[in-house]
């Protein structure tokens, strides 16, 4: 048997190749910043009066993800970590820094949106949100996980918590309106121009991104009655949002005041829209139009948390004014995925990660090309207009470096899924590869379960040939944009095919 090791990519830029496996290395740092956390404090107190929480200290225990030197572990680490640790061939799991929101769940189905690692109590991250509300998108994370792991069992554990969850944020944040009323710091997105916000956008799409997962998880344990019962709060939501923060007249979808008037500030929040599949076709088209353009989201470096034309963006990327995320980033590359639009999906992934190459050199460097091997790092915000780091002054602390819950979303995640475009479902067995047209890349010895597969794509004497090794039997789509798609079952052993032949 080999030595387990992590898959290995091939890209025709080989600095694209050595951040992938420079991040798999960094990532040993988060892995249960054990004895080292610091003892910096948040600003805001520490809380144990959450409604029924029992909030004896334990410490938590095992390995789980967070960031090096914090005292905490956040949901929205354990929820977009999980997204690229599935493709570590089980070096490190996916799933223990999710158990470990799912362990404190309450008697009510709280869970809360941050813990302390020394105690296990939850902590009040933001004043202004008591209830310790997090991004609510443990079923997106978990529907990835079954698709990578086809662990069924999984699925049978998990989906009575998430089903208490929800039952929870229905019962605390739902309105006669049919939508939520929550503090926007539950959007995670700090200091966004969104005064007077009462129904953020963000945080309403990704209640039905939840639901529309939980009814695709209850599909999988063949429980008709739930999927059902999540599919039609799914549709409900989706009426709402379309009706109340649809805007026809500018083609975006926003934010809702106390009266549930649109706060029209163009936030790269609305894009949530498109991973929940909310818009039809011509509203879709109306926002990925705005993608393109660089007047709003279509800077140079894709895609600023605040249109370019807003007059609150600022292009030193003070937080959510202006900056690039990462992992916002990812939403709308993934968004755009939904709605078949790989070509700008790839385009847009490969400027953002020569961006963060870009920006890992000293001032002055030049070009990234073979500088990578010089001590760069990678940070949690970029400017939106040129290379570099996002700045704000007021926050030492901002941009976080190598922030990987967000960035390992790009140099890992987006890098097999959307450059090279690899797409697998262990419980099918079916790998799509998805590509706008031929060039020598591929991943070698990614592990589907038992199964150890490799494809590569280059030129020989003959043409276009894409070589394959598979412990066992998996069906494999191969659509090269616009030209060819060809579905094949590939039998164990080593295996080529031509692309001409096709």
């Amino acid at each position: 048997m080999l030595k387990r090791d992590f898959p290995k990519i091939h890209f025709y830029d080989q600095d694209f190749v050595d951040i992938y496996d420079k991040t798999w290395a960094w990532i040993q740092d988060c892995w249960n910043a054990g004895g080292e956390r610091s003892h910096e404090r948040p600003e805001s107190p520490e809380v144990s009066n959450f409604s029924d929480a029992d909030n004896k200290p334990t410490p938590i225990e095992g390995k789980f993800f967070s960031y090096p030197g914090s005292f905490v572990v956040q949901q929205a680490d354990a929820i977009f970590s999980s997204f690229f640790l599935v493709y570590s061939n089980r070096i490190y799991n996916a799933h223990p820094t999710l158990d470990v929101f799912y362990d404190h769940q309450e008697a009510n189905g709280a869970i809360r949106s941050a813990y302390n690692i020394e105690t296990g109590i939850p902590v009040l991250m933001d004043l202004d949100n008591p209830e310790g509300l997090g991004i609510p998108l443990f079923a997106w994370a978990e529907f990835n996980l079954y698709h990578k792991s086809a662990n069924k069992k999984r699925v049978k554990d998990v989906l009575p918590i998430l089903h208490r969850y929800m039952d929870w944020i229905n019962a605390s944040f739902k309105q006669s309106n049919g939508l939520y009323r929550v503090p926007p710091s539950a959007t995670n997105m700090v200091n966004a121009p969104r005064d007077g916000v009462v129904y953020p956008m963000d945080f309403n799409t990704m209640i039905a991104i939840n639901v529309l997962y939980m009814s695709a998880l209850a599909d999988i344990l063949n429980d008709k009655e739930s999927s059902f019962q999540y599919k039609r709060q799914y549709f409900s939501l989706k009426t709402r949002i379309n009706s109340l923060m649809w805007d026809p007249d500018e083609g975006f979808y926003y934010d809702l005041d106390q009266q549930e008037k649109r706060i029209r500030v163009k936030l790269l929040a609305g894009y949530w829209a498109l991973l929940a599949e909310i818009p039809n076709d011509d509203k879709a088209e109306q926002l990925i139009e705005k993608l393109q353009n660089p007047e709003m989201f279509g800077a140079p470096h894709p895609f600023p948390s605040v249109a370019v034309n807003e007059p609150l963006f600022d292009e030193t990327g003070p937080g959510y004014r202006g900056a690039v995320f990462p992992h916002l980033t990812f939403m709308v590359i993934k968004g755009l995925e939904r709605y078949q639009r790989w070509d700008l999906a790839r385009e847009c992934a490969i400027r953002h990660l020569y961006f963060m190459l870009d920006s890992m050199l000293p001032e002055g460097a030049g070009a990234h090309h073979n500088q990578i091997h010089t001590k760069g790092q990678l940070w949690e915000a970029y400017l939106p207009l040129k290379e570099g780091p996002a700045q704000w002054p007021e926050h030492p602390n901002f941009p976080r470096v190598q922030y990987l819950t967000y960035d390992a979303l790009s140099t890992i995640c987006l890098t097999i899924e959307n450059i090279v475009g690899l797409f697998i479902s262990l419980p099918r067995k079916t790998v799509d590869w998805i590509i706008p047209n031929l060039e020598i890349m591929g991943i070698e010895n990614l592990s589907l379960k038992k199964n150890m597969i490799t494809i590569l794509s280059n030129k020989s004497g003959r043409g276009w040939e894409i070589h394959m090794e598979s412990e066992k039997l998996y069906y494999f789509t191969i659509n090269i944009l616009g030209k060819k798609k060809k579905t094949l079952p590939i039998p164990s052993g080593k295996c080529s095919m031509l692309i001409d032949k096709l």
